[in-house]
């Protein structure tokens, strides 16, 4: 059974940084992309970073490049991601997927970011 449970969300000032840590188990890590989704309240799922299963390939979305970075550690099965520079229209519930950008699938239970002065 796939597991992906998130944590590492809080609330943050903007400017502030935050890194969310995703353990994974109940597949072969290292053969899945490994995915970043965010959900606002009343908003749909928003792609904001995906990593290959090596780690060697890393996509962003437009809006989150240059201020968060995603990474793995496949000897741990967690993946994470560093936000930094953080604005209130970050604020969302994270989640952590199996699969790339376009073919994820099962997500855990989110972790809340709150970016709030």
């Amino acid at each position: 059974e796939v597991q992906l449970v998130e944590s590492g969300g809080g609330l943050v000032q903007p400017g502030g940084s935050l890194r969310l840590s995703c353990a994974a188990s109940g597949f072969t890590f290292t053969n899945s992309a490994m995915t970043w989704v965010r959900q606002a309240p009343g908003k749909g799922p928003e792609w904001v970073s995906s990593i290959s299963g090596l780690g060697g390939g890393k996509l962003y979305a437009d809006n989150v490049k240059g201020r968060f970075t995603i990474s793995r550690d496949n000897a741990k099965n967690t993946v994470y991601l560093q936000m930094n520079s953080l604005k209130l229209e970050d604020t969302a519930v994270y989640y952590c997927a199996k699969g790339g950008r376009d073919n994820w699938t099962q997500r855990g239970q989110g972790t809340q970011v709150t970016v709030s002065s």
